[in-house]
Order: structure tokens, then C-alpha cells, then sequence
């Protein structure tokens, strides 16, 4: 499965839990997290999506680092059976 499929199923399924995953675009802020997952209740994370099997790179695990630092949430999606587990865990913080 490509990257965009993962992506898509993401959107989706936020969608049907009344949420959004928005593409996050930073320029000059080179690193940051494909999607904003934004969910009812004021929820929200940030996902760096992958390709089955690929690791982010070592400027994105950086920026991860100084989201989690800053007390935010960021996942690594890599495969669809995640999306779930993954929104569970936003809407329950």
C-alpha cells in the first residue's frame, strides 16, 4: 500500500469520527508531520505518514522530538490496521 492510500484511509476515518486530518504544509520549517489530527473536544496530534516499512527521516524524528518536547502528540503511520489505535489514543488524552 502507497503512502497516499495510508494518508487517505487516515482522513477518512477521522472524518467518521467528526474529526479532521488536515495536511500540515510549514515552509521554512522543514521536517514537520504530514497530517494535524484535529478531534472533537479540542484533541489533536500530529501524524507523520510513511510507506509500509519506511522510517521517517532524521530531520522529521528532530522535529517529533521537539513536538513530544513542547507536550504534543506525534505518531508515525505506516500502516492502515494503525489508524485505528492512533485516533483511540488522540481522542483519549
Amino acid at each position: 500500500m502507497r503512502e497516499k492510500e495510508i494518508e487517505k484511509k487516515l482522513t477518512l476515518e477521522a472524518k467518521k469520527r467528526g474529526g479532521l486530518a488536515v495536511k500540515f504544509v510549514s515552509p521554512g520549517f522543514d521536517g514537520m508531520p504530514d497530517r494535524i489530527v484535529l478531534m472533537p473536544e479540542g484533541k489533536m496530534a500530529f501524524v507523520e505518514v510513511k510507506a509500509p516499512g519506511k522510517r521517517p527521516r532524521p530531520l522529521q524524528m528532530a522535529r517529533h522530538k521537539l513536538l513530544r518536547a513542547l507536550g504534543f502528540l506525534v505518531f508515525v503511520l505506516d500502516d492502515e490496521s494503525q489508524i485505528g489505535g492512533i485516533l483511540d489514543a488522540v481522542q483519549s488524552t
